[in-house]
């Protein structure tokens, strides 16, 4: 049997994190619920209409919570601008920025640009669930040596962007932030071809986004590393009660997630230097981005035959975060003229953080001067 066609265990699109097995950690969750909502019943409703006095305990703790979110967002922006960006060896040129997003929260941007030789394209890479945009600093100086340029944005919730570390509200936010993202950067470089790049859960965020039509006409391409198409839960109660839980406790972290996590890279120095990065989000997932992966996973496995953007889709067939067959039936399904599909033997998740991460950026760099020739 081939490593493709190997049982999956049950999957997450957070490299850091699964979707904890049900029964022992959902009894508690479960009492929990039906505790909080007795206690709604018994002493909120009755009280709804009585004015809350001025410093009451419950506006006390949201303040100082949303204190303590300013200070751990104003902490990782620190940590995000010491990031190394790459050698300074004068061949390419790098900048980090502030994007405020639809509802206005401060984003953490990066770019690196080529210095000399005319620009053929740019991607606008958007990392995956946990982690951030430093990440992909050589990634985005190999770009640069073939004379592409490059953006990256942190989401809500990541690296040095506003929000609860490794909270996200809504996926739909960060596929909208992504299109306003993308239409700032085509504004400040009319007339050269967009490329958009996404990893595992950015895989899922950039597909959705390309598929609504204002952001598909703005793009030559997009390409999706170990997208999370096929997410399901550990059990099927989770997909049931994960809506109600997603609205009860969003931020709340399920505590029996595997916070080692499950591999990701062949190379043990790519993820030591991973989960031991500050700004790479460890901890339990939490209920609300648990759901919206759920939410957008389940949109997209529904939607493969309207996909009509051209794509190139990479995964590794021993993947045990998200599913490679998922990336199989999104090539054989969708309608998308300009299409192609790579699966690397025996690879992991993390595709550009593997020993050959060189010869797979290889790859995604002939595929977008493929694509750049035969659009002419």
């Amino acid at each position: 049997m081939s490593s493709i066609d190997a049982p999956m265990e049950p999957l997450t699109s957070g490299a850091s994190n699964r979707i904890i097995p049900l029964l022992k950690a959902f009894r508690a969750s479960l009492i929990f619920v039906y505790t909080f909502f007795l206690s709604f019943l018994l002493f909120v409703l009755p009280r709804r209409n009585r004015a809350a006095p001025p410093s009451s305990p419950r506006k006390n703790l949201k303040r100082r919570w949303l204190v303590r979110e300013e200070e751990d967002t104003f902490r990782r922006r620190a940590l995000a601008q010491d990031v190394g960006m790459g050698h300074d060896d004068g061949c390419c040129r790098w900048n980090t920025s502030i994007f405020y997003g639809v509802r206005n929260n401060a984003l953490f941007c990066r770019s690196w640009f080529p210095v000399y030789g005319d620009l053929k394209g740019i991607m606008i890479i958007i990392h995956g669930l946990n982690e951030h945009s430093g990440r992909y600093a050589d990634f985005a100086r190999q770009l640069t040596l073939c004379n592409f340029g490059v953006y990256a944005m942190d989401w809500i919730g990541h690296g040095g962007s506003d929000g609860l570390h490794g909270y996200v509200p809504s996926l739909d936010q960060v596929v909208a932030d992504t299109g306003a993202f993308l239409e700032k950067i085509r504004s400040e470089n009319p007339g050269i071809p967009c490329f958009l790049f996404g990893h595992s859960t950015g895989g899922a965020v950039v597909l959705k986004a390309a598929s609504r039509p204002h952001i598909e006409v703005m793009v030559e391409g997009i390409i999706l590393t170990s997208p999370a198409l096929r997410v399901k839960p550990s059990h099927p109660i989770v997909g049931a009660v994960a809506p109600i839980f997603s609205l009860v406790a969003p931020r709340f972290q399920f505590k029996g997630a595997n916070k080692r996590g499950i591999p990701v890279s062949r190379d043990p120095a790519a993820l030591l230097a991973k989960y031991s990065d500050p700004l790479v989000y460890t901890g339990p997932i939490r209920v609300r981005t648990g759901h919206e992966i759920l939410r957008i996973s389940s949109y997209l496995m529904r939607n493969f035959k309207s996909v009509t953007v051209p794509f190139f889709v990479l995964h590794g067939t021993a993947d045990k975060v998200t599913d490679p067959l998922a990336s199989q039936d999104l090539y054989n399904k969708a309608a998308s003229e300009f299409k192609d599909i790579k699966l690397y033997d025996g690879f992991l998740h993390d595709l550009l953080f593997e020993p050959e991460r060189e010869e797979i950026a290889q790859d995604i760099i002939s595929w977008m001067e493929n694509r750049l020739f035969t659009s002419i």
